[in-house]
């Protein structure tokens, strides 16, 4: 929050002052604090205000997770999760053999988690820093995560607890299309649980109380919902033209009883 909210007054202060990334928590260390996105919440939505702004620098300090609280290690490793799945299978394999040394904070696994979080991203970056098409498969789970903090009020769910039960709808999603395996959702839910994130959303939503937020996400395009759906852990697409009826019952499908 501080991060975004610092790179929007410096991008907004006289068009435009350096700023420096020093991120503390590990959400904002492998995603938020690298690609130059900076912006405020509105109520009608997450990120609604902002611009784009690259920091002069970023400046990760792995000392900075020692007082972190479990439940925001665990919302941090929502992103990690997330760049396994949309970009790199052999990182998402990584992490299903070594998530118990990133939980406890092993030094050398939490600097190489870290440092390849922030390649895929730079990487995504450099080839579409404002999003007009590749840098929009970073938003995996984000369109249905984002109705869930909206609705239900910001800080009551992390953002990376939003994400991850995010990620497992935009997973049953492709599945009800055909071009994603049941095998894979489950492999993606058995690592979110172990970094104890949710994987169903909140049981005070009903399917369409996702709708309207949704639907105003930023990827929707001539009042057309447009999805980051997975195709196989490590490759993914944006996709338009997904109907309302496969979005209600990929959500459904993953509501708390």
């Amino acid at each position: 929050m501080i991060g975004d909210l610092t790179g929007f007054a410096a991008a907004s202060y006289q068009r435009g002052v350096r700023f420096i990334q020093v991120p503390t928590t590990l959400l904002s260390q492998v995603d938020s604090s690298v690609g130059g996105k900076t912006a405020v919440n509105h109520p009608l939505g997450k990120n609604m205000i902002g611009a784009f702004y690259q920091p002069a620098s970023v400046v990760v300090d792995l000392d900075c997770l020692k007082t972190l609280p479990a439940r925001e290690l665990a919302s941090g490793l929502a992103e990690v999760i997330k760049y396994g799945i949309i970009l790199d299978a052999d990182f998402f394999t990584w992490l299903e053999g070594n998530l118990d040394a990133l939980l406890r904070l092993d030094g050398p696994a939490m600097a190489y988690c870290i440092r390849r979080c922030c390649e895929l991203k730079a990487e995504v970056v450099a080839a579409d820093e404002r999003e007009a098409g590749l840098r929009a498969l970073l938003n995996l789970g984000h369109t249905f995560g984002h109705a869930i903090e909206a609705e239900m009020g910001y800080g009551n769910w992390l953002h990376g607890e939003a994400v991850a039960a995010g990620i497992v709808m935009a997973a049953r999603a492709s599945e009800r299309l055909g071009q994603f395996s049941s095998a894979d959702t489950q492999r993606i839910i058995a690592l979110l649980e172990r970094a104890g994130l949710p994987v169903n959303g909140p049981c005070e939503m009903s399917a369409q109380d996702y709708l309207p937020h949704m639907l105003r996400d930023k990827k929707v395009l001539a009042g057309e919902l447009r999805l980051v759906l997975p195709l196989a852990i490590g490759k993914s697409e944006v996709r338009g033209g997904v109907s309302h009826e496969v979005v209600l019952s990929a959500i459904a499908d993953c509501q708390q009883a």
